[in-house]
């Protein structure tokens, strides 16, 4: 068998995949007997899964997330409020296809930001476009491509993702250019795309962090209506994570 110019025009032909597949099937003599067909089925899986993993790899370089999460390492046995059913629904992607809304709040140290990039995570592996941003620095962010004049691109960027994560939202009230940007994100997602946002203010006082009536009815009318809520409850995690000081255990 003409092995290394086979090798070389599979690699030449960017199948990188199936040339490694090749390579291992060649060397394995209890695989000699399978059919042209079954050779070329398995050519094919190990071409399509390679082309997955490093869609995958470009995805989640692409969402910088905050967090090296996912959605198999969740911790349902700690008494915050997670709904095991609601969460693993969820991690199925299928509301982000359907350009639906998640809503996360609960105190400090609950898991808020973590449980949004095990999503963001698993939207990646779905091939579905995402991004983290914290919402003070994305602000901060469109703030400067509004003085240098990339505002506009900049929002078409956002608007194009899948997947949307504004990330510790509040409790501080929006000012005049914020409020304006924010009702820009959410208005170019509207019934297009979706968002996740994690807060500690309860979803009820959010219309005082945008400090506008109007503009509040405007975005939180597109953001809530069609969004999944997580409360969660509960004592900061971290606390329970980090050990006891020195001079406190014995």
């Amino acid at each position: 068998m003409l092995t290394h110019p086979t090798l070389d025009l599979l690699h030449k032909l960017g199948l990188h995949g199936m040339a490694k597949a090749f390579k291992d099937l060649d060397a394995r003599p209890e695989v000699a007997g399978l059919a042209h067909g079954e050779w070329l089925a398995l050519l094919l899986e190990h071409e399509a899964t390679l082309r997955q993993q490093k869609r995958f790899e470009s995805r989640a370089r692409a969402a910088k997330l905050r967090q090296s999460a996912s959605v198999e390492d969740v911790d349902y046995r700690a008494p915050r409020g997670l709904d095991r059913a609601q969460f693993l629904k969820l991690a199925s992607c299928d509301w982000v296809r359907a350009r639906h809304n998640l809503l996360i709040t609960g105190p400090c140290g609950v898991g808020k930001s973590w449980l949004a990039c095990a999503l963001g995570q698993k939207a990646c592996r779905e091939d579905l476009s995402t991004a983290y941003h914290r919402v003070s620095r994305l602000f901060s962010a469109l703030a400067l491509a509004r003085a240098d004049g990339r505002y506009a691109r900049t929002l078409r960027q956002i608007a194009r993702l899948d997947l949307l994560i504004l990330d510790d939202w509040g409790p501080e009230t929006l000012n005049a250019d914020q409020r304006r940007d924010l009702l820009e994100i959410i208005d170019d997602r509207h019934e297009m795309r979706s968002v996740i946002i994690t807060s500690q203010v309860p979803v009820e006082r959010w219309y005082e962090i945008i400090g506008d009536p109007t503009i509040a009815d405007a975005i939180l009318d597109r953001l809530v209506h069609n969004a999944y809520r997580i409360e969660l409850t509960g004592e900061s995690l971290r606390k329970k994570r980090d050990p006891a000081p020195a001079h406190a255990r014995t």
